[in-house]
């Protein structure tokens, strides 16, 4: 009995010893399983990457579709539903050669007319597409069932980023008529090729309330970790923290600052990252010529708190601005330093301006409460009108706005209207002083449209009315330069050029919220130019590990 005792003991131990060497040579990846209920403000109606405006719509179209290209949360574009692709030397032949075995979630495959098809539609007045203009002059090629050409009428950089655009399966599109397409019931109940594909729809009044999706086993880049997504929908951000509150949802994003702080006490945590919109103050010297005066403009920058309106208004979530170009892509922008003296920052940039201008030949009119500076017996006072848009966060930048420059000396009216208005009878016709708007910059970086002379007019975005013909031709010599580098030194010497003049006063760029709850890992929200583009890597989030030996385990995400 003792010997058996001994050789039980010795197994045991031996066995023990065994497993502790193995769970030492073993390391945890992420595993297939778990899911995530996701919370989001609006109600989809055009799943449809043709189609998609809104941010609801936008968020489920990058879950379900793919196209020959895919932004990366790095802000690089890599190969998606193709393979490789060439581009020719004068930047006018795009050459995609798809990937093998690629399919549609309901298992038919991928081939060169899925993608002429989609391009043909985008292009096609009838569908009323909003990615029409992305394709103008276009033309689409096929060259076998797995190569398409795309031939442009000239060199144009950022169409690459054109090709992220989702591929919609022919086999089904093909039935419904052009001036049908936004009537499809295909937009509710899509069929795409991207990470995930939808299982199930739930509705109240035969509109969507939520969808459950579930990993598609076949994407091209990979079967997601997280098994299933359970979307669902909410009117407004007061009814999303709600369900934030009571546990309906464990994720959730387009939500103000203010409700972020309360809502990441409750146990989530906060991914941000800068997005590539550019808010400041454009001067329209046309019609206010006292911003013909630049030491005005100089001024009214150097007298601007921009900590100040980021810390107060965005809640710490946004980055301060100087440039026409978004933060991180010609160098890192710094952060907020949410310990600087606000009181000593607004005293020193006051001074600075006020004196500034005073020594510019500006004088205090005692009866008009402003300055004024008299220039061949002609007087200009320091007064201008700010218009912007009823939205908080415009309305709370521009009080502070007045504020300060008030405080410089000068007299602002702040005059707001509602979004609609406001475009339609100001900013159209150009008819402001002074305009605190906001321009959505994409990935391509492609300015033209915001700075050239040729758009200072609707429906052009030159709202700064600017005209220089040096940035003119930096910014066509710029969206034609296929090279990255080169074509980042052009807008290196463009950005140098705007801020030597000072159309505008740029102030901030905010950052995009959004919780997660702990048990998310892997998530890398990255550089993004869309809300919806937080999910450009959620093939590679996971909510669960395994153990596994180190040299079995290749390309796993690190934990």
């Amino acid at each position: 009995m003792l010997f058996y005792l001994f050789v039980i003991l010795f197994a045991s131990s031996t066995l023990f010893m065994l497993w502790q060497i193995s769970d030492n040579l073993m390391i945890e990846v992420p595993a297939y399983g778990g899911s995530l209920t996701e919370g989001i403000v609006g109600s989809p109606s055009f799943l449809n990457p043709l189609l998609s405006v809104r941010d609801a719509d936008r968020d489920l179209v990058i879950l379900v579709y793919s196209g020959l290209l895919k932004a990366t949360p790095e802000g690089n574009l890599v190969p998606d539903l193709a393979e490789s692709y060439s581009i020719s030397e004068d930047g006018r032949e795009y050459d995609f050669k798809l990937r093998s075995n690629i399919i549609f979630h309901n298992g038919t495959p991928i081939t060169a007319d899925d993608v002429i098809f989609t391009v043909l539609k985008a292009q096609d007045p009838d569908v009323k597409s909003p990615k029409r203009a992305n394709w103008e002059g276009v033309s689409v090629e096929k060259i076998s069932d797995t190569e398409v050409k795309f031939t442009l009428k000239q060199a144009y950089a950022p169409f690459l980023e054109n090709t992220t655009l989702g591929i919609l399966p022919k086999h089904l599109w093909q039935k419904v008529d052009p001036e049908e397409f936004s009537f499809s019931q295909l937009n509710i109940h899509p069929i795409g090729s991207g990470p995930y594909e939808i299982k199930t729809v739930k509705k109240s009044e035969d509109v969507p309330t939520s969808y459950e999706l579930s990993a598609f086993k076949k994407y091209a880049l990979g079967q997601p970790f997280i098994k299933m997504l359970l979307i669902k929908f909410y009117a407004n951000e007061d009814e999303l923290g709600k369900a934030y509150e009571n546990g309906d949802i464990e994720s959730l994003s387009a939500i103000s600052p203010q409700k972020a702080g309360s809502l990441v006490a409750l146990g989530g945590r906060v991914e941000k990252t800068p997005l590539p919109r550019i808010f400041g103050v454009f001067f329209n010297q046309n019609q206010a010529s006292v911003f013909l005066n630049k030491e005005v403009r100089q001024a009214l920058d150097m007298g601007l708190d921009k900590d100040r309106i980021v810390s107060e208004v965005l809640g710490g979530y946004g980055i301060t601005l100087d440039s026409p170009i978004p933060p991180g892509i010609l160098e890192e922008a710094p952060r907020l330093n949410e310990k600087n003296s606000v009181a000593s920052s607004t005293l020193n940039k006051t001074e600075a301006a006020r004196a500034y201008l005073e020594k510019n030949g500006w004088k205090w009119n005692e009866k008009e409460k402003v300055l004024q500076k008299t220039v061949k017996k002609q007087t200009t006072l320091l007064a201008f009108s700010l218009t912007t848009a009823n939205v908080p966060e415009l309305r709370a930048t521009a009080g502070i706005i007045k504020e300060e420059w008030e405080k410089v000396g000068a007299r602002v009216d702040v005059k707001i209207y509602e979004p609609s208005d406001l475009n339609q009878n100001s900013i159209r016709p150009r008819k402001y002083d002074a305009l605190l708007f906001g321009e959505i910059v994409g990935r391509d970086l492609d300015l033209f449209a915001f700075w050239h002379s040729s758009q200072r007019n609707d429906p052009g975005l030159n709202i700064a009315l600017y005209t220089n013909l040096k940035v003119d031709k930096l910014l066509e010599e710029a969206r034609a330069e296929t090279d990255k580098d080169k074509r980042m030194e052009k807008y290196q010497e463009f950005e140098k050029e705007v801020q030597k003049e000072i159309p505008a006063v740029f102030i901030y760029s905010p950052d995009f919220i959004y919780i997660l709850p702990k048990k998310v890992m892997g998530a890398d929200i990255g550089n993004i130019t869309t809300p919806g583009e937080r999910f450009l890597d959620i093939n590679n989030w996971y909510v669960t590990v395994e153990k596994k030996w180190e040299f079995l385990v290749k390309n796993r995400p690190s934990l």
